[in-house]
């Protein structure tokens, strides 16, 4: 039972040392990724254009734990442990039975979790000589993210943010130039494939990481930096969870009965699930763990479990997963860091055997919690994050309906200072739901390769 704390904090000295790996733990392996030509799984040498040996090691370990290394501990104290927070003014208008706990990213220097893998991306990096960093973005959390850390460790930094993003988030993109990184409009003019493209096109993630790809594979001193997605980037995360679960104990609770997270491209959700799972997969816990994407972007609820291309451009291996169609091009929704075509392939294996459950919500219904939300908490959240609390909400309403007393706990993985303008839509009733038609759905589904 909980003892009524409403912030629970963790001492410095009780930050992860390690993160997690879910793989080590899983009932059967994910499988691999493959090559595109040859469609035999990847090696070191095929990602060495790309990333970094000790990520390139990350990204295919079996290890439970991986060392976080000190120079990443010493930036990680700038912000982290994060707080848990309850909801408590939250669950009295909501006159829930519900303990709803939030875990809380937007205290970090960029504003969201991302900076739990932005940093030793490029740590990595620099370790080896690497100068430049491209990357893409979406709302431009990531962006935000990468352009802080290449500044603390002497990198430059080359985003290309989606078009629909860069157009209505002007804010975002001057934050990112703040932080010294360099910012383009995806399609852009500046590679080959950006090109190929209507100047007006709204963009997604897919073309993004297209153009960032080709630019990094030009220069043997610039890398390409993956915000979600990949293996390395959700064990980056992993801290969110580990520190949750000692916060839970803190407040007094046994664990968690449902956690819920938004999920895009699948790192913020894994970040906080994971650990849990692994709790639940050890018999510790028996949490409900919930997926929470876009109705526009259902790529887990309406997806297929198929390898695909992470980008547009067919440049990355062919990954296991949940997937629109590599060409999809989601709805000008708000939420930009949801508008992805596939999700992490940890993510989509986890969710193919079982171990979680996905919802798809509309915006409108997510911005309304938000509101709510903020004005209760205090929090604006980010676009994002009003997914993991609109399924909060509906969970909350449930028990108090039934009198149950579930511990809810949700990812918060940002703040939404920086997009007033989505909530100004919502506010004056603007705002679209534009939820992905089946005709659009096969449409995009047809162009994903054959594969096995």
């Amino acid at each position: 039972m909980s003892d009524d704390r409403i912030r629970i904090t963790l001492d410095e000295s009780e930050m992860p040392t390690h993160w997690y790996n879910i793989v080590a733990d899983l009932p059967t392996p994910p499988p691999p990724p493959l090559h595109p030509a040859t469609h035999e799984p990847v090696g070191p040498d095929d990602l060495a254009p790309l990333f970094p040996p000790e990520l390139i090691a990350q990204e295919v370990t079996t290890d439970r734990y991986v060392e976080i290394p000190e120079p990443v501990r010493e930036v990680y104290r700038q912000y982290r442990p994060s707080p848990l927070v309850r909801a408590v003014r939250w669950e009295k208008k909501l006159g829930t039975s519900a303990r709803i706990y939030y875990k809380y990213e937007g205290v970090s220097p960029a504003g969201s979790h991302k900076t739990n893998t932005s940093v030793p991306q490029v740590y990595y990096n620099a370790l080896n000589g690497v100068t430049r960093l491209t990357t893409e973005t979406g709302a431009g959390q990531w962006g935000t993210a990468l352009a802080y850390a290449c500044s603390l460790f002497g990198l430059e930094c080359e985003v290309w943010q989606v078009g629909a993003s860069f157009d209505t988030k002007p804010q975002r993109r001057t934050l990112i130039e703040v932080f010294g990184g360099k910012v383009h409009r995806s399609p852009s003019t500046l590679t080959e494939f950006g090109k190929a493209f209507d100047p007006e096109h709204p963009g997604s993630l897919g073309i993004a990481i297209t153009e960032a790809v080709e630019l990094a594979a030009q220069d043997d001193a610039t890398k390409y930096a993956l915000g979600s997605v990949l293996n390395h980037v959700l064990l980056h995360q992993s801290v969110i969870g580990e520190e949750a679960l000692l916060q839970l104990a803190k407040a007094g609770e046994p664990g968690a009965d449902v956690v819920i997270g938004c999920a895009g491209g699948g790192s913020n959700f894994a970040g906080l699930a994971f650990p849990f799972l692994r709790e639940k997969l050890a018999g510790r816990q028996e949490p409900t763990i919930v997926a929470v994407e876009p109705s526009s972007c259902p790529t887990l609820t309406r997806g297929e479990y198929r390898y695909d291309f992470g980008d547009t451009g067919g440049m990355t291996p062919l990954m296991k997963m949940y997937t629109l169609g590599h060409d999809f091009v989601p709805s000008p929704i708000h939420a930009g860091g949801l508008r992805y075509h596939a999700m992490a392939p940890l993510v989509s294996h986890v969710a193919h055997e079982g171990l979680i459950e996905a919802v798809a919500l509309h915006q409108s219904e997510c911005f309304e919690s938000a509101v709510e939300f903020a004005r209760t908490e205090g929090i604006v959240p980010a676009p994002e994050s009003s997914h993991a609390l609109a399924q909060a909400r509906r969970t909350a309403l449930a028990a108090a309906e039934s009198g149950e007393e579930p511990v809810i706990v949700i990812g918060l993985s940002g703040h939404g200072l920086l997009e007033l303008g989505a909530y100004d839509s919502f506010l004056h009733g603007r705002l679209d739901d534009d939820p992905l038609s089946d005709d659009a759905l096969s449409a995009s589904l047809a162009a994903v390769p054959a594969v096995g």
